[in-house]
């Protein structure tokens, strides 16, 4: 009897993970039309062009469309050599947002770079951190269980990060990270010890930063109970439950939205999943969270399977990016977690989160070629 023997996939992407990316951009391009048109028809700053949107979603689409397919067929070793000045020039683009980004509603987040395009580095950011820790655990993997050798260094390069995103008020940001820090420790094999300590250590920092500002620390109490403040920090929470609960079992329908008649704010963005369960009802919300599963899986499958740990620990990286991202923006519009602006992956209108999340996607793709099958 022949004994089963891994054998390589001859260099075959993973095809179900390419589909299912592209039906969630083509199904973040429809949602972005229907919960925006309404608002931008009747913006002044948007010349009254209810398209603005969708034009602008479809354009970021087929620049990423571009890059992932490139980065599918990139090899992914070669972004190992890129670790230290993609990390460099990622922490220099995060502080020249600090001095000259684009302030708005009180935040620098944004980096308008000639006048051509406007960029957030804190989304870079959260890759650029993976690449580095992949790299860095790979090549130290006996010391990982070491908290001054293996671990410190990371928590310095997450600490820079953190720091940065809190001079751009942007904890909800700060807080993905450290999540995201956390995970690839966990994964590059520290000692569980260690990261028990390091999560108890985070509680208090965590509420320290967000008694450093009256509006954090506002958002933070206001989602247990949004009827607190209905007109003030909870009228977004509440906007969205009421979209959520009006649409039912199956929605009001396609471009049917009440909510999205300028009650809901931010209803193509932050809350576009709230617009998803009014429009498609439960079982629209139940097809999406599915989906992001099934690309889950793929990705964590891509990892258990992966021939080498840089390229293991680096599709697990990138893969519990998307997980925790929906995870938080789903939580966010059903007032289980405080109000943050995370994007819906490949869902939500944003230029940058969605050409970064579909080049990660290319990376991800690229290591499912260098996969073994039983």
């Amino acid at each position: 009897m022949e004994t089963l023997k891994a054998k390589k996939k001859n260099g075959q992407m993973d095809f179900l993970l390419y589909v299912t990316v592209l039906l969630l951009c083509a199904f973040g391009l429809v949602m972005v039309f229907s919960a925006s048109y309404y608002y931008a028809q009747n913006k002044a700053s948007l010349n009254y062009d209810g398209l603005y949107y969708l034009k602008n979603q479809a354009k970021y689409m087929a620049m990423g469309l571009g890059v992932m397919i490139v980065m599918s067929r990139v090899d992914y070793h070669y972004l190992e050599k890129l670790r230290n000045v993609g990390l460099m020039v990622t922490l220099l683009l995060m502080l020249a947002t600090v001095f000259w980004g684009e302030d708005i509603n009180g935040a620098k987040r944004w980096l308008n770079l000639f006048d051509v395009i406007t960029f957030q580095p804190s989304e870079l950011a959260k890759f650029v951190l993976i690449l580095y820790m992949a790299s860095f655990m790979t090549r130290r993997a006996p010391q990982m269980k070491s908290f001054t050798r293996g671990i410190v260094p990371m928590l310095i390069i997450m600490c820079i990060i953190c720091i940065l995103l809190l001079l751009q008020k942007n904890m909800s940001m700060m807080m993905v990270v450290m999540m995201i820090g956390f995970v690839m420790l966990f994964l590059g094999g520290a000692d569980m010890r260690h990261l028990v300590g390091l999560c108890l250590l985070a509680v208090p920092v965590f509420f320290l930063a967000a008694s450093m500002e009256t509006y954090r620390w506002n958002r933070l109490v206001i989602f247990t109970n949004p009827w607190k403040d209905p007109q003030g920090n909870g009228y977004q929470l509440i906007q969205s439950l009421y979209a959520l609960g009006s649409g039912g079992l199956f929605g009001k329908g396609l471009n049917f939205s009440t909510q999205k008649l300028l009650f809901l704010t931010y209803g193509e963005s932050d809350f576009i999943f709230a617009i998803i369960g009014e429009e498609l009802g439960f079982i629209g919300c139940v097809l999406v969270i599915a989906a992001y599963f099934f690309l889950v899986c793929r990705g964590m499958r891509i990892a258990a399977r992966c021939k080498d740990k840089f390229g293991s620990l680096l599709a697990a990286g990138i893969t519990s990016v998307i997980a925790i991202q929906v995870a938080v923006n789903i939580g966010v519009a059903t007032s289980s977690v405080p109000p943050t602006g995370q994007t819906l992956p490949f869902i939500s209108a944003g230029g940058t989160s969605l050409i970064i999340f579909m080049a990660a996607a290319g990376i991800l793709l690229n290591i499912s070629r260098n996969t073994e099958s039983i």
